[in-house]
């Protein structure tokens, strides 16, 4: 989006479309740093006129205290309509497994946000869910780990699966990244991981696979 001057009346158009819009509307990256420059301009005006003493200007300084209420109403608002738009953003690609081009309306601040949600997102379903389905004791499976000596690592075993569809990059259960990956293509995954797939019908069984 091309930089803008920010006056009141774009902050204002700004937040109107945001709000009248399903999708992320696009803001120039320096959008939040203009921002914050133009408030500061306007509480430096306000200063300049309170050390003025006129009647005049007390109701200039009326005007403008009003102005800047109002200004930071709108920056509240919409930040706050971005945001639940990219929680729901998040929280539908998490579930979908899929990464649209979601991220280009996103300034680099959002962006961070999104990713953090979808990560955390990934890892709790992967965590929770997977568990759930493999019939495993979520309180057992969390004390696990102090049954191990201090250097051991619990030994994790593989299966080789067939993606039977394209399947975009995800946490597993043990917080590393796997994928992307394409449809045909042949991986060895951690075992808990690949039959929680083979359930879900994304992959398929390699016969003669070796753990």
């Amino acid at each position: 989006m091309t930089d803008i001057a920010i006056t009141y009346e774009t902050l204002y158009d700004i937040l109107r479309r945001e709000k009248n819009r399903a999708e992320l509307q696009e803001l120039d990256q320096l959008f939040y740093q203009n921002l914050i420059t133009y408030l500061k301009e306007k509480k430096e005006i306000l200063r300049s006129q309170e050390q003025k003493d006129s009647i005049f200007t007390t109701v200039e300084v009326q005007k403008t205290r009003k102005q800047i209420e109002n200004i930071q109403k709108i920056i509240k608002e919409l930040y706050e309509k971005r945001e639940s738009k990219i929680i729901q953003l998040a929280l539908i690609n998490s579930r979908s497994q899929t990464q649209k081009n979601d991220k280009i309306s996103m300034l680099n601040s959002e962006k961070e946000i999104y990713d953090s949600i979808i990560q955390n997102l990934d890892k709790f379903r992967n965590d929770i869910l997977h568990n759930i389905v493999l019939g495993n004791n979520l309180n057992q499976i969390k004390n696990e780990p102090k049954d191990l000596k201090k250097d051991e690592k619990p030994k994790t075993t593989t299966r080789e699966v067939i993606f039977k569809k394209k399947t975009d990059k995800f946490v597993g259960t043990d917080l590393k990244n796997y994928g992307p990956f394409e449809k045909g293509d042949i991986e060895k995954l951690p075992e808990e991981i690949a039959n929680f797939m083979i359930t879900k019908n994304q992959v398929g069984k390699v016969e003669n696979e070796n753990t």
